[in-house]
């Protein structure tokens, strides 16, 4: 039995007992509770639940003098006191809360909650955020299913440690959890992932692309510390390359480069894209598909009637397939970064003022210089594709400081059983 003053009481020591109720769930898959008067941000819960929880990190949020009444700690659910309704059995056993937290794996931090009220969790998470940051008065749309919730990453990342264990990491961690099972992966992933030997310490990818054929990845310490010691070195091999398919057109990359991980994300993207601007193309301005990748979205904006596309993207392989992909397109690809592209004097961007632009950035979103510099062109029409809320939403503000409301939203469980989702704005004057 534990000692009720180590549940109760001021203890702030790691490792601490607490018995929390959960109220709310918060950006990046944590939920919210409350000690004493602080912020409690607590994992594997549920909103409306009482979980047992051990403290991971009570300096989190602290001020150099300690902590205060302002900071907030940080936990793992041990025991769930009184479970809710929406609890289910964690469709990735390993990673139930009946485990220890530091066994756990991590990837699946929803996986112990009705895969319907996921969704209604995960448009809470993007109503606070458009409400905190992008100006309030956006309603959030509901969040769409895929019709895939199991079995549906294509691509798998596993770390190899000193020890050579092979695994995922334990969530919230750097530390290799060897798993007998992936729920989540297409079954030739898992498969493929039970044969895995003796590799080095490093990583490996398990890419699963439209043919079913699995490739692996390998990518050792050992040549990332000798590449970083080189720069000027001896290049990497080149690496090999997939094919992957939206509708009846097919996109090579490399085998680890960027493609949506979900099997039907890339052609639920396209589509919702394609629904946004359609009827905003006009076919005689110029248009562009910034963080482009390997031309997705480009073939969107064609297919509506598009007839001068840039596609922008600072991976040169990614834009050297973006030519390739795209070449009975008339599309021209470009290899920079997008705020210097976005900087450029020259010709690129002219006759940007009626046409469209595509913004696909990473997590971090586009950012504040971007967005002005956007804007500044006077495009008819933004599709903004978003993986992070908080992003998105600071990411609108700016735009709507500069006269650009965002008219449509739809938003997608590209990552069923995570706390990821996708959202597609589209921003008009």
């Amino acid at each position: 039995m534990t000692d009720p003053s180590t549940r109760s009481g001021t203890d702030a020591s790691e490792g601490a007992l607490l018995d929390l109720d959960v109220t709310a769930i918060a950006h990046g898959g944590v939920f919210i509770a409350r000690h004493e008067g602080r912020v409690v941000f607590v994992s594997d819960a549920i909103p409306g639940e009482r979980v047992r929880a051990r403290l991971t990190d009570p300096s989190a949020g602290s001020g150099a003098d300690g902590p205060d009444k302002r900071s907030f700690w940080r936990a793992e659910t041990v025991e769930v006191l009184d479970a809710s309704e929406h609890r289910r059995p964690h469709v990735w056993p390993e990673a139930d809360v009946s485990r220890a937290p530091e066994q756990r794996p991590g990837g699946a931090d929803l996986g112990h909650i009705e895969i319907g009220h996921q969704r209604v969790l995960k448009r809470r998470v993007l109503q606070e955020a458009l409400d905190r940051f992008a100006g309030g008065g956006i309603d959030a749309p509901e969040v769409e299913a895929t019709g895939t919730d199991e079995n549906w990453r294509t691509r798998v990342t596993l770390h190899v440690d000193g020890e050579g264990r092979i695994g995922p990491y334990a969530a919230r961690s750097h530390r290799v959890v060897p798993v007998a099972e992936h729920v989540l992966a297409r079954p030739a992933i898992g498969a493929a992932a039970r044969e895995l030997r003796g590799l080095p310490e490093g990583r490996i990818e398990l890419v699963e692309p439209s043919d079913g054929e699995v490739r692996r990845v390998l990518r050792t310490e050992a040549e990332r510390v000798a590449h970083g010691a080189r720069r000027r070195g001896p290049r990497r091999p080149a690496p090999e390359t997939i094919v992957e398919r939206v509708g009846e057109r097919s996109f090579t990359l490399d085998a680890d480069g960027f493609w949506q991980i979900h099997p039907a994300a890339a052609g639920l993207l396209d589509g919702a894209v394609a629904e946004l601007l359609d009827g905003q193309i006009d076919a005689d301005a110029m248009h562009l598909d910034l963080y482009g990748g390997v031309g997705l979205f480009s073939a969107t904006l064609a297919r509506l009637g598009a007839r001068r596309i840039t596609t922008v993207e600072s991976a040169p392989r990614a834009t050297r397939h973006a030519a390739a992909n795209l070449r009975d397109l008339g599309v021209q690809a470009v290899t920079a970064r997008v705020d210097r592209f976005l900087r450029a004097d020259d010709a690129a961007t002219e006759g940007v003022a009626g046409g469209a632009v595509i913004l696909d950035p990473p997590r971090s979103g586009a950012g504040r210089a971007v967005v002005e510099d956007v804007a500044a062109l006077d495009p008819a029409a933004i599709a903004y594709v978003a993986c992070d809320p908080v992003a998105l939403a600071r990411d609108l503000a700016t735009f709507r400081g500069l006269g650009y409301e965002p008219r449509a939203l739809r938003a997608f469980d590209l990552f069923p059983h995570s706390h990821h989702l996708e959202t597609v704005a589209l921003l008009t004057r």
